[in-house]
């Protein structure tokens, strides 16, 4: 865990870590199952590269001990090995975090704790991942690695498909709101400017400070700017690695502003499509733990109850959305159309919304229309489906 960690981060899980880690509960095992198969030897690498302690002091897991639960199980009963690194920095945290790893080691885990920082084993874990998929998880509290370096290793170490490498990092939004002050200021931090600059490959993200701080709205300004420079940065990481780069806000509480984004980098259009799947429901269970907080809270008189939109009209709206976009992908084809080859033209601006099995339910409106032949029935995965354009034989 970098620099900066609360005293007592380690007590108990903040909101933005359930959401964080119910992602990784999910994504993780189908990382494992899709990408196995794409190993020599059953094998897949995880590097999680600011572990932090890997267990809570109330014994919930954080993330290094729900990659190595997720190890167990693979190995148990796919057979499927994945080898798992940490790197932390500092002692205290890392001696905890050790003790946690040893003891899956004792049960037959592969895995292996690192004190330092995690750019000083990483070459090592991507040779030890030569021929096998990797993923990559990089949580620090402070600044991301260079974005010069996440591309040297993404483009360049592991430019091929397969096997498949992806990526899930931390890109604070605080950082940026914080690192924004210094550029508007004359007295800045011309150290902290120069390492943010290296964070974002270059010193385009100060120019998004600068409007701002000529803007009459200030405050609101510098909120659009932060906004700016994480979509940006996503952008540029698109384009320097030729990978498909989704972003996703983690915050406190609803309405309020994104403490991090979590941004995911994949070549795979599965990937990208389970992903997706995966960031709903971790965002379900997300609201599910802020409701029971604020509903303990008011018992207690201590704070206002956020209401929920409401999961129907929001699963509603995007039937309608995901029935259109699969429309407009079938009047555009000349051949069937598979829908995990068009993830985001699928879900449109409900990508990480909605599961996954509201694309069945559009795929049957379609049917039901006369507009398709396929139906979906005796497909067992969703993403698998095969549209076929009206007057096609399914």
């Amino acid at each position: 865990m970098s620099t900066g960690t609360r005293r007592n981060y380690w007590a108990d899980k903040a909101l933005p870590s359930v959401f964080k880690h119910e992602l990784l509960k999910r994504y993780l095992p189908q990382f494992g199952g899709m990408l196995g198969s794409q190993s020599h030897d059953k094998r897949v690498v995880y590097l999680d590269g600011y572990a932090g302690e890997g267990r809570y002091e109330n014994g919930e897991p954080a993330s290094a001990e729900i990659a190595l639960r997720v190890a167990s199980h693979f190995r148990s009963r796919h057979g499927v090995t994945v080898e798992c690194f940490f790197t932390e920095a500092q002692q205290k945290s890392f001696e905890r975090l050790h003790q946690v790893v040893a003891n899956y080691r004792n049960r037959g885990v592969l895995a292996h704790a690192h004190r330092g920082e995690v750019d000083g084993i990483l070459d090592s874990v991507i040779h030890r991942a030569a021929r096998e998929p990797l993923f990559l998880f990089l949580d620090p509290c402070g600044l991301a690695l260079p974005q010069d370096r996440l591309v040297n290793v993404l483009a360049q170490q592991r430019p091929q498909k397969k096997p498949a490498t992806e990526l899930l990092m931390n890109f604070s939004m605080m950082a940026v709101w914080r690192l924004g002050g210094h550029v508007r200021s004359p007295k800045g931090n011309a150290k902290s400017l120069q390492r943010f600059d290296q964070v974002c490959g270059g010193t385009w993200w100060r120019d998004y400070f600068g409007e701002a701080a000529t803007s009459s709205a200030k405050a609101g300004a510098a909120e659009d700017a932060i906004e700016a420079v994480a979509a940006e940065y996503s952008r540029r990481l698109a384009r320097r690695t030729g990978m498909f780069v989704q972003s996703v806000p983690v915050s406190h509480a609803p309405h309020k502003r994104a403490v991090y984004r979590l941004v995911f980098a994949t070549r795979s259009q599965y990937g990208l499509w389970v992903f997706g799947d995966a960031v709903a429901r971790a965002r379900d269970e997300w609201w599910k733990s802020h409701e029971l907080r604020e509903e303990e809270d008011r018992e207690g008189q201590l704070s206002f109850f956020s209401t929920r939109p409401n999961p129907q009209e929001v699963e509603d709206q995007a039937l309608g959305e995901i029935t259109k976009n699969l429309e407009g992908l079938l009047l555009n084809a000349r051949r069937p159309v598979k829908l995990v080859d068009h993830t985001l033209e699928v879900f449109g601006s409900h990508y990480g919304q909605v599961t996954e099995p509201l694309v069945r339910k559009a795929v049957r409106i379609l049917h039901g229309q006369g507009k398709t032949p396929s139906n979906g029935v005796g497909v067992k995965k969703i993403r698998e489906i095969t549209l076929h354009p009206k007057g096609v034989a399914a």
